[in-house]
């Protein structure tokens, strides 16, 4: 008698595979908080759950006022995949997008876009503003909201704590 063979890989759910990659943009996000940046961090991923790109913000240390955690992983996207429309990724990002951000997002055709934390100050994708799906935006990626939010705010309270000398 023939049984069913167990797969060669664990399976892992949809919501488990986003946890993994805003872990990642997590990490990202750490590294820019101990080298005095807000404590953001995003990562490209391929279709096939491949890493494609990473970012992290940059604006002290580059003096870069576009140098963004989301800017500058689309932008190593891009190059790495030889294309600017990155129709078939995924963006995962630790705190809502920017308009700066949002505005590269959909310009970059991506195709969906995955973040922590809610910005209640300069949110543009569903938060204060929704640059995705208004008029003037040409491409709307799938978004989810929420993914690991809690670690994700709790993440940035701490950062501007400490820098208030409240923590």
């Amino acid at each position: 008698m023939m049984g069913l063979s167990a797969p060669s890989e664990p399976f892992e759910s949809t919501y488990d595979r986003h946890c993994r990659w805003m872990q990642r943009a997590i990490a990202l996000a750490a590294a820019a908080g101990n080298a005095g940046e807000v404590p953001v961090g995003a990562v490209v991923v391929a279709p096939d759950d491949s890493l494609i790109a990473t970012g992290e913000n940059r604006r002290e240390r580059d003096q870069d006022p576009t140098a963004h955690a989301e800017v500058l992983a689309l932008r190593q996207a891009g190059q790495r995949l030889g294309s600017w429309r990155l129709e078939d990724c995924t963006l995962y990002v630790t705190l809502e997008p920017c308009p700066m951000c949002a505005g590269a997002i959909a310009l970059s055709r991506l195709g969906t876009l995955v973040y922590g934390a809610d910005d209640p100050k300069a949110g543009a994708i569903r938060t204060v503003l929704n640059i995705p799906d208004s008029a003037a935006s040409n491409h709307s990626p799938r978004v989810l909201s929420g993914v690991l939010e809690a670690a994700c705010r709790a993440q940035l309270q701490q950062w501007f704590a400490k820098r208030r000398g409240n923590g």
